[in-house]
């Protein structure tokens, strides 16, 4: 979860919401990435999306089978579909959004029958410091 939250610092520092994610398999990163929604101008580039995409990528597969997600904030609906269709081992999140998310929040994405695939849920590891970078960073846009 470190690295999740040192991609969520630098989101933050490109003024993007500082959310990180990190997929691992058997120890190691196979990806990492934070937030680039503004920077790309693409409304699906939340930093588990581009994580799953980057590691797919370098493993040349369609599926992370195995692999664990940590990120810094509880995944909306649309990463939590992307997280089952990777076949993700293991997610772990941080922080849980009562507003956006869609894990123990909102559609409960892998509650629904129609999901075929749901990974182990951790929550809270971290929860602490995410909450202070997102805390922080609305705080100082709304000044």
């Amino acid at each position: 979860m470190d690295t999740a939250l040192e991609e969520a610092r630098a989101a933050a520092a490109r003024g993007e919401v500082p959310v990180g994610a990190v997929v691992a398999r058997d120890g190691k990163v196979l990806a990492r990435a934070g937030n680039r929604t503004r920077e790309l101008n693409d409304p699906t580039a939340h930093a588990e999306m581009l994580a799953i995409r980057a590691a797919c990528e370098a493993g040349r597969a369609e599926r992370l089978t195995g692999a664990d997600l940590y990120v810094t904030l509880e995944p909306c609906a649309m990463c939590a579909g992307a997280i089952s269709f990777a076949r993700i081992r293991r997610l772990y999140f941080a922080a849980s959004d009562p507003k956006g998310g869609g894990v123990i929040h909102g559609g409960r994405f892998f509650s629904q029958p129609t999901c075929h695939h749901a990974p182990e849920i951790y929550e809270g590891l971290g929860e602490r410091e995410a909450a202070a970078l997102l805390k922080a960073f609305f705080a100082e846009k709304r000044e």
